[in-house]
């Protein structure tokens, strides 16, 4: 359950891009990406430079997920990001599969961890 409940924060946060290689180019996440029973939408923008919204799903439509600054590091991505199952923040890290999917990795402070696949909704 845990790990299901990671998946989506990490997910979130955002999120496709084109190509590994590109990692710094984080405007590739823009869009709506689909996590278990969760609609995100990644705009540019917002308190971190990047703004992930829950837009549909059974809990927390509405409710920011980015809660820090998108870094790249290495052929990934890393940002704090607010589960949007359980609202708890995650430490994630986001590695990305062509324009239409990515995975999101993460832990919370207190050692909680999951992880999950995003996919671009089309």
């Amino acid at each position: 359950m845990k790990k299901t409940l990671t998946a989506a924060l990490i997910g979130i946060a955002a999120m496709g891009m084109a190509t590994i290689a590109s990692a710094q180019d984080m405007s590739a996440m823009i869009g709506k990406w689909k996590w278990q029973d969760f609609v995100i939408e990644v705009t540019k923008g917002g308190e971190f430079g990047m703004s992930a919204k829950v837009v549909s799903g059974p809990a927390n439509v509405g409710m920011e997920m980015m809660q820090s600054k998108m870094a790249a590091k290495g052929d990934a991505v890393v940002a704090r990001v607010k589960h949007p199952a359980n609202g708890q923040i995650y430490n994630s890290k986001m590695t990305f599969d062509g324009a239409d999917s990515w995975k999101m990795d993460g832990c919370t402070d207190a050692g909680a961890c999951a992880s999950g696949v995003f996919t671009r909704v089309k």
